[in-house]
């Protein structure tokens, strides 16, 4: 199956409470029930919101109340069937929906178009405890990836999600084999869709989105800026944008990983927000995808960071991004068609989905 999907991601602070429980827990209890095709629950290791409150795990008082992060991919009747209850959250701080392209099940090649200084970001779904070929399935695909030159892809561990509808969460006691992964991978569409057949039969039951993007920084390299968005649609509606930074737990600035000083630099700088997850696996470049090893000093483990704000904001505050990766790291800018953004009273946007052509 390939068809145009919506891809609804939503970010909290774990320990925010609905009325009858986590909004965690609520989020994915809902897309189990609406059978969403795939779902995942990220714990965020650093960020901030409209509040501009910092929550870190590298402070005991800044790590009780974590950032999370939800992604739902499905078609667009079934997240529109969810989409309402997810805005009426008081308690979710940002919702995002964005348009995607949905593989399940026997995937053929894909012909991928892009312009100049464009790629696509591919997206995997596999489970904890899959394994293929003796090894892990996250590491077979991103050996996979590496070997076909694409530019490059980091390992999420989930800690709940949906598979194919049914809800997998992870506990304490027991194999978890089913709780989902994300692997997100950045290359040209040329190499994005050569390697999609072989990838679809590397696993079962594959479940996969491809999303156009920008690349705008490579190995610290300046390939194209942010692309310039007015302001809203033809129709009115507003007009947002991603970027996305990959870096690394070993990449320093000024003495400090790359991606605290680079969330700490863009809350002084006047950003509404930024959240950082930490990766267990993968590579950029040409460097040999790894992760965190026994008895290994110092943690090798890739950090992504996404900030969301409009086009102007961003393109304010890129020089930021752009100081920080001057040596290394990834970096890609996406349209985002639809944002609600909420703190307290106080609301930004909205879930209708505005058409921009880039």
């Amino acid at each position: 199956m390939n068809v145009e999907s919506l891809k609804l991601t939503c970010y909290f602070g774990e320990r925010h409470r609905t009325d009858t429980g986590f909004v965690a827990d609520e989020l994915l209890a809902l897309y189990a029930r609406h059978r969403i095709a795939a779902s995942i629950m990220l714990r965020g290791i650093d960020g901030f919101g409209l509040k501009h409150h910092l929550r870190s795990d590298h402070s005991l008082t800044l790590s009780e109340d974590l950032p999370a992060v939800t992604v739902a991919v499905d078609t667009r009747p079934r997240i529109d069937a969810v989409v309402d209850e997810v805005a009426g959250m008081p308690q979710v701080g940002l919702v995002t929906l964005e348009r995607a392209r949905l593989l399940q099940g026997d995937v053929g090649p894909v012909r991928l178009t892009e312009a100049p200084h464009e790629a696509t970001k591919l997206t995997v779904y596999v489970g904890r405890q899959h394994r293929v070929r003796g090894v892990p399935a996250h590491v077979a695909v991103c050996e996979l990836l590496h070997r076909q030159g694409v530019a490059g892809a980091t390992v999420l561990l989930g800690v709940d999600g949906t598979v194919s509808g049914r809800r997998e969460r992870a506990r304490f006691i027991g194999r978890n084999s089913d709780v989902p992964m994300m692997i997100i991978a950045v290359g040209s569409g040329e190499r994005i869709g050569r390697v999609l057949p072989e990838l679809a039969a590397l696993l079962d039951r594959p479940r996969i989105t491809l999303e156009r993007v920008r690349l705008c920084k490579r190995d610290g390299r300046l390939v194209e800026e942010p692309q310039a968005l007015p302001a809203t649609d033809a129709r009115g509606l507003g007009l947002w944008q991603k970027l996305t930074i990959f870096t690394s737990e070993a990449a320093r600035h000024d003495g400090q990983p790359i991606h605290r000083a680079l969330v700490r630099r863009l809350r002084a700088g006047g950003s509404s927000g930024a959240t950082t997850v930490r990766g267990i696996w993968g590579f950029h470049g040409d460097h040999r995808p790894h992760g965190d090893r026994l008895f290994q000093l110092g943690r090798r483990v890739p950090a992504v960071t996404v900030v969301i704000d409009t086009a102007d904001r961003i393109n304010r505050i890129f020089p930021i991004v752009d100081e920080l990766t001057a040596e290394q790291g990834l970096v890609i800018s996406e349209l985002v068609p639809a944002v609600h953004a909420r703190a307290g009273d106080r609301h930004r946007g909205g879930l209708r989905l505005a058409d921009h052509r880039w």
